[in-house]
């Protein structure tokens, strides 16, 4: 893996230094910046290249959600994994969409971490298994309905590996199938379901019974 920049975003000091100090330990770990509020992170986004952000939902002043939209707006290509405490639904949906790429509880080991940088720089998504577990409980919590989505067997079967993590290269070659077509399918599994992102067509696939965790 080439080096990159890493921006830490998080208005407790401690475990911001402490995830700042393991970060520094990788080996494709370049640069490690940090803030402690939205405002500074996106005034120091002006000024440096970054490749991934780990970025805390709940902050005073500016929360994660606006601080995403910003960035993103101001580098385009970066990937935003948010960091919280809670896996409430309603603290991740928001920044679905906002455009994070991958999120994580501030509980998870460095292992994930690890992970979870690793996929999104791939371009994939990545979900802490406890938050996706959150998404199947709200499911099951609701009285089951029938869905209003018809998909093909072809992109049922596509949307299953997206939720895998597969880049569309990976499932052209389980699917025996061209890339051009696995990006066909996901275009239209986008515009079928009303995601705005692939984070959202994984929500969409659990709560709807496409995929199983």
């Amino acid at each position: 893996m080439k080096k990159i920049n890493i921006y830490v975003v998080d208005d407790h000091s401690l475990f911001r230094e402490g995830l700042k100090f393991l970060l520094s330990r990788l080996d494709f770990a370049n640069e490690i910046y940090e803030a402690e509020n939205g405002a500074d992170f996106l005034n120091g986004l002006k000024e440096k290249k970054v490749d991934v952000v780990l970025l805390d939902i709940e902050m005073p002043g500016m929360n994660g959600t606006e601080a995403a939209r910003k960035a993103l707006e101001i580098q385009p290509e970066i990937k935003i994994i948010a960091v919280s405490m809670y896996s409430d639904e309603s603290y991740y949906s928001t920044m679905i969409e906002a455009g994070a790429n991958g999120f994580l509880l501030k509980n998870s080991n460095f292992t994930e971490v690890k992970k979870a940088i690793s996929d999104v720089l791939e371009g994939r998504n990545y979900f802490s298994m406890e938050i996706l577990q959150s998404i199947v409980n709200r499911m099951n919590d609701k009285s089951p309905g029938k869905t209003d989505y018809e998909l093909t067997e072809r992109e049922t079967e596509v949307l299953s590996q997206i939720c895998k993590g597969c880049s569309n290269q990976e499932i052209a070659d389980i699917l025996s199938i061209s890339k051009r077509t696995v990006d066909k399918h996901r275009e239209n599994l986008l515009l079928k379901t009303q995601s705005k992102n692939t984070a959202n067509l994984v929500v969409f696939a659990i709560k709807n019974g496409f995929y199983k965790i």
